[in-house]
């Protein structure tokens, strides 16, 4: 691997992990919408991250070339139910269906990418540093 390819690499990191957090902000936003275009409640999204691969010289493909977005999917299980009678979104029964999303899980989700984001942009500061370090090595 090159030194300008680490670049890619981090970079891809940066933009996914960026990602997830629009994403991780959004459902932490949504967590008390009962009502949807599609109908129902709000369903959590997360999103699934794969392997970039790169191209060899020999027409194969190998590992080590960052990471991409395969997927944001919607996660598909029951909605939390709260007895609400009053509530326009109610049920026949009086029940209000909320999306199951936990906060706390979120936050945790958050942290988590929040530090992949900034071990990325560290990686990148230090590739960053040793290119200019070799273009002054070039200069002597």
């Amino acid at each position: 691997m090159n030194l300008f390819g680490s670049f890619g690499i981090s970079a891809s990191g940066l933009t996914a992990e960026r990602l997830r957090l629009d994403v991780i902000a959004n459902n932490l936003a949504n967590v008390s919408t009962t009502r949807t275009a599609k109908g129902g409640p709000f369903r959590r999204q997360y999103v699934v991250f794969a392997e970039r691969l790169r191209n060899s010289h020999d027409g194969g493909q190998y590992r080590g070339a960052g990471v991409r977005v395969a997927a944001l999917a919607e996660e598909q299980s029951q909605p939390r139910l709260v007895y609400k009678p009053d509530h326009p979104d109610a049920d026949e029964k009086g029940y209000v269906a909320y999306p199951n999303i936990n906060i706390t899980n979120e936050m945790v989700d958050m942290i988590t990418a929040t530090r992949a984001y900034q071990a990325n942009a560290t990686a990148l500061e230090a590739a960053k540093d040793i290119a200019q370090k070799a273009l002054e090595i070039g200069r002597l």
